[in-house]
Parts: C-alpha cells; structure tokens; sequence
C-alpha cells in the first residue's frame, strides 16, 4: 500500500493550497481518510477525517470554517483545500488510510501513511 501526498508550499498568510493524496494498493474506497499534521518541534495532530464515502466529514477546532477535506474514489484521491492559512498551519501534512469506514481521529486507527508534505506560512 502507498500513500503518496503532494501540494505543499510556501504560501503567505491568508493564503490557499490544496493538498492531494493518492493511494494505491487497497481499496481506497471502504476505508475513511484523515489528514494529520505535524509542526515543528510538536506532536503530530488530526486535522480532518472524511468517511468512505464522503457523506461525513470532522474537523479539528483550529481549522474548522477553513478547510475543507474532499474525496474522489474513482481516482483513489483525497484532498485537503486549506484556506485563510494562517502561520500557525506551519506543518509536515500527512495523509492517512483508516482501518474503518467511519470518521475518526485517533491514530491508532490508521494503518497506512503516506511521506508528508511540508506546508509553510508565513506572516
């Protein structure tokens, strides 16, 4: 299983990017999809969960209202459209493969993870 993450940047505060993940080597569409991020020097946090079939997502409280997690299961794709960045979302995102078809954020209940793209902000 590969989970291959990409789209991060440099953007400026109050900025927009959208990060891809695309899976290949299971069934992308029975398992739900998280994002997880991790800035430097800190533990790595949930950022967004959208179930398998993209009927329900959740969010953290730091980026709720600003970004957006989508899903495209005929081309095995998760998105993270981040808007109104903010230096704070400094951060490695990674994308990850649940062992559920639910929401969830705890990663324990993730399997599969892909390499990190590195989103920075700045002010």
């Amino acid at each position: 299983v590969q989970l291959q993450a990409f789209g991060g940047g440099l953007v400026q505060a109050g900025g927009s990017l959208r990060l891809s993940c695309v899976v290949s080597g299971r069934s992308f569409s029975v398992y739900a999809m998280g994002w997880f991020r991790q800035a430097p020097g800190k533990e790595r946090e949930f950022v967004a969960v959208i179930n398998w079939i993209g009927s329900s997502t959740y969010y953290a409280n730091s980026v709720k209202g600003r970004f957006t997690i989508s899903r495209d299961n005929a081309k095995n794709t998760v998105y993270l459209q981040m808007n109104s960045l903010k230096p704070e979302d400094t951060a490695v995102y990674y994308c990850a493969s649940a062992i559920t078809a639910g929401t969830t954020g705890e990663e324990y209940e993730y399997d599969y993870w892909g390499q990190g793209t590195l989103v920075t902000v700045s002010s």
